[in-house]
C-alpha cells in the first residue's frame, strides 16, 4: 500500500509540486499579513503596489461581505463538483489539469481562512482593483488555464 502511493507520488510529482507552493505560499503571506500588517493596515511598496490587510467577508471584489458561511458553503460545493467533474476537466489538456490544481489549491487556502478566521485574509492591493491574495489569483489563472484548453478543445472540434 505505501509502495504504491510512493510510485504514484513519482507520477504526480509536479503536480503535487504546484498544489503545495500554491496552498503553502498562500497561507504563508496570509499568516505574515497577520503578523506584520495587521498592526499597521498598509505598507507601500511602489507607487502603484502596497500590502494592505483587508478581513473579507466576502467574495471577489468586495461583494457580498459579510456571507462567509453561504460563501464557505458555495466554496465546499464548487470543491465536490470539481471533485466529480474531475476526469473531463483533466482529459482537456496539460493547462486544464494545471488549472485544476491552481483552483483547487486557492479554494482550500481561503476555505481554511473562512473556517479558522472568519473571513479571508487579503493582502495584495493594486489601487486600481480589489485587494486579493495568492489563492485568490491561482483561482483566476487556474480558471483561465482550463477556458484556454475549452476553447482549444472547440476548436480542434470546429475543425473537424
Amino acid at each position: 500500500m505505501i509502495r504504491n502511493f510512493l510510485l504514484r507520488s513519482k507520477k504526480y510529482k509536479s503536480e503535487i509540486i504546484v498544489f503545495a507552493i500554491i496552498l503553502i505560499l498562500d497561507q504563508v503571506t496570509k499568516i505574515l499579513a497577520l503578523r506584520f500588517l495587521l498592526p499597521r493596515r498598509s505598507v507601500d511598496i511602489l507607487p502603484f503596489f502596497s500590502l494592505t490587510y483587508v478581513e473579507n467577508t466576502g467574495s471577489a471584489f468586495g461583494l457580498f461581505q459579510n456571507a462567509n458561511l453561504f460563501l464557505l458553503i458555495v466554496s465546499l460545493l464548487v470543491l465536490f463538483l470539481m471533485i466529480k467533474w474531475r476526469k473531463d476537466i483533466l482529459s482537456l489538456g496539460n493547462l486544464a489539469k494545471y488549472g485544476y490544481l491552481m483552483i483547487f489549491a486557492g479554494a482550500l487556502g481561503n476555505i481554511y481562512d473562512r473556517i479558522f478566521l472568519g473571513h479571508v485574509v487579503d493582502l495584495l492591493d493594486f489601487h486600481v482593483w480589489p485587494v486579493f491574495n495568492i489563492a485568490d489569483s491561482a483561482i483566476c489563472i487556474g480558471a483561465g488555464f482550463i477556458a484556454f484548453d475549452i476553447l482549444r478543445a472547440k476548436k480542434k472540434e470546429i475543425k473537424k
